[in-house]
């Protein structure tokens, strides 16, 4: 049957999570109107549903799968390591093998530690920076993401109503639970303008530990940096010793040597997730080896403690280790090289339908906007209702059609596809877009 069918197991199997669990899930990013499908199982660039319909997968878990599900690499040392140990209050020698891998290739981490998250990577990114520098305050852009650690979860889409004014935004709560003191020590920025930004850095400098951000912006429909902007605060952090702090979480898909390597900007420190753990859950902070010092429980007194029971797990670490072996630099090519055709093929079937719209994103992300008006910042971000409604709509034909995507209308891609898995998705975009075509002419 048809999405929505309110007498399907994925509707029943969410009446009955939501006895047990507040909003029937863990996760309040997989969830859509009327009830999110439930997956059974995964292979390749496909996954399939409890009602055994199997879909292109375009969400790869919000970018960790970056080849897709069961690669055969990343299961035979899920295997390997799981009939040695899956947990141990004690190091293993992969963790050091997946820390060289990463220090070897990214410019700005000579050393690293391995959490759970990219939230926690972030977080004990700020932690490092406040410990180093002695200064309580941290900035982040206007609009972007961060995870959910209080100092970072401010402004990310806030209203007009409450994000001020543009030559100095707001700090804005984007949950309740978050105390004035917090947002007290959290400054936010313009992102990509250039001399407001510096001119907010330069008058908070004296109390800023570190400026965050992510050279990608994944809330923005994956819109960059510019240049100039990335130069402008690399120069004035470095100036007044404030740390810089790169958020590559979803950016580390641009590149063998992540963002950073692409954009030639090398930060302070780095936060990492997602892709490095093969799928299993994971997070990272790198940097420095100066302020990565903070975390040496060699030296006493510690600086910074940083404990966890499933930190670097050899679960993780192995899954993690197969994973980036074989994301080699013409692996990148290729899968980036993927994500240009679904760009191209996305702004074609956009032409041909007569809508309205623009694509968006760079490497393997990919970001549909049923709006063409440009746009380098949250605030010019076209967020009328109308377009979201178009992209619902859209969303759900989809699901209908063979292809599942980001509710917003993003899409990450993974290794497993080929031409001809984009090829089908561009198809089934099509026909969703004439059926919306045919709706805006009635």
């Amino acid at each position: 049957m048809p999405y929505p069918d309110l007498s399907s197991l994925s509707a029943k199997l969410f009446e009955r999570g939501q006895e047990v669990m507040p909003g029937g899930n863990s996760r309040v990013g997989v969830m859509f109107q009327p009830y999110p499908l439930y997956a059974a199982f995964g292979k390749g660039c496909r996954v399939t549903d409890v009602e055994g319909v199997e879909r292109i997968d375009f969400i790869n878990n919000w970018s960790s799968l970056i080849h897709g599900h069961g690669n055969p690499q990343v299961l035979a040392a899920i295997a390997e390591q799981s009939q040695r140990l899956l947990a141990v209050g004690m190091p293993t020698e992969v963790e050091i093998e997946l820390a060289e891998l990463l220090t070897s290739r990214v410019p700005g981490v000579e050393q690293i530690r391995f959490s759970n998250s990219g939230s926690e990577g972030v977080l004990m990114a700020l932690r490092a920076a406040k410990a180093f520098t002695g200064r309580p305050k941290i900035a982040k852009v206007e609009g972007a993401y961060h995870g959910n650690a209080d100092a970072i979860e401010v402004s990310v889409a806030p209203s007009p109503k409450q994000w001020g004014a543009p030559e100095a935004p707001a700090t804005v709560a984007s949950t309740e639970g978050l105390t004035a003191g917090v947002l007290q020590d959290s400054i936010v920025l313009p992102f990509n303008d250039v001399e407001d930004t510096r001119r907010i850095i330069e008058a908070h400098a004296h109390e800023l530990a570190a400026v965050v951000i992510d050279p990608v912006v994944s809330r923005m429909g994956f819109v960059q940096a510019t240049p100039e902007y990335l130069r402008m605060v690399r120069d004035v952090t470095e100036q007044h010793g404030v740390l810089l702090v790169f958020d590559e979480v979803f950016s580390f898909r641009m590149g063998y040597r992540g963002a950073q390597g692409e954009v030639g900007i090398t930060p302070d420190l780095t936060a990492l997730g997602k892709i490095i753990g093969g799928g299993l859950p994971v997070g990272a902070t790198g940097g420095r080896r100066d302020v990565m010092a903070v975390f040496d429980q060699t030296k006493l007194p510690l600086r910074v403690e940083h404990g966890g029971t499933y930190n670097a797990n050899p679960m993780t670490m192995a899954a993690g280790l197969a994973a980036m072996q074989q994301m080699t630099p013409a692996a990148y090519d290729r899968l980036n090289a993927l994500g240009d055709r679904a760009r191209d093929g996305l702004r074609a079937a956009l032409h041909d339908s007569g809508l309205v719209g623009a694509v968006h994103g760079c490497a393997s992300m990919v970001a549909l906007i049923f709006n063409d008006a440009p746009f380098s910042n949250y605030r010019e971000l076209p967020l009328r209702r109308r377009e979201a409604e178009m992209i619902s709509t859209l969303h759900r034909y989809l699901l209908n059609h063979g292809v599942t995507i980001i509710p917003h209308g993003m899409m990450l891609l993974s290794t497993a596809m080929t031409e001809d898995d984009i090829d089908e998705m561009l198809t089934a975009m099509r026909g969703g877009m004439k059926v919306l075509a045919g709706a805006a002419s009635e």
